[in-house]
């Protein structure tokens, strides 16, 4: 389940990359953020780019509707958990919203799609975790949350707290799963 529901986000992020690598002819993250670079982009291209992008983000962070895969992952030893949990696997779409920001944030509607999947996506994830008997499936749903907070956080234009709240999960996270 986690293979299939993460390629649809990798197929949303693969032709994001490939928009714009044919835009801006380059990949490099310091030209895709420097500021000429979304002024060149019309706001329509820009705003596909981000939301296109946006999809492996989703599916890698397990945001809605790609959310369901991650619980079900969670049959593995806690080891494996607290790795997929705390600073690699979830938290890497986190981190590349977070080190494309400067060109997200110069397209407002992206912004605010952003705002409402990690809204929808913490709120659902908080209450699925009230309502599990599973241990380890709360954990699950409240990672879930938390990296919801932090994608609503960085489309709020809140970048210092959503960078910050991405590097203390890994702590706390990591510990509570060990």
């Amino acid at each position: 389940k986690a293979f299939v529901m993460t390629r649809f986000g990798d197929i949303a992020f693969f032709l994001g990359v490939i928009l714009l690598l044919q835009q801006v002819g380059d990949l490099d993250i310091q030209t895709l953020n420097a500021p000429g670079t979304a002024a060149s982009l019309a706001p329509g291209m820009l705003t596909l780019a981000a939301l296109l992008v946006f999809g492996g983000i989703v599916g890698k962070s397990a945001q809605f509707p790609l959310l369901t895969w991650l619980p079900d992952a969670m049959e593995g030893p806690t080891p494996v958990s607290a790795l997929l949990h705390s600073a690699t696997m979830v938290a890497a779409g986190v981190y590349l919203l977070a080190r494309l920001f400067p060109l997200f944030s110069q397209s407002p509607a992206a912004m605010a799609v952003f705002l409402a999947v990690g809204a929808l996506s913490m709120i659902a994830a908080a209450t699925m975790a009230m309502v599990s008997r599973d241990v380890k499936r709360v954990w699950a749903y409240s990672t879930i949350s938390q990296l919801g907070y932090m994608i609503m956080a960085l489309a709020a234009g809140g970048y210092a707290a959503g960078v910050c709240h991405l590097t203390a999960h890994a702590g706390f996270k990591a510990l509570l799963f060990l």
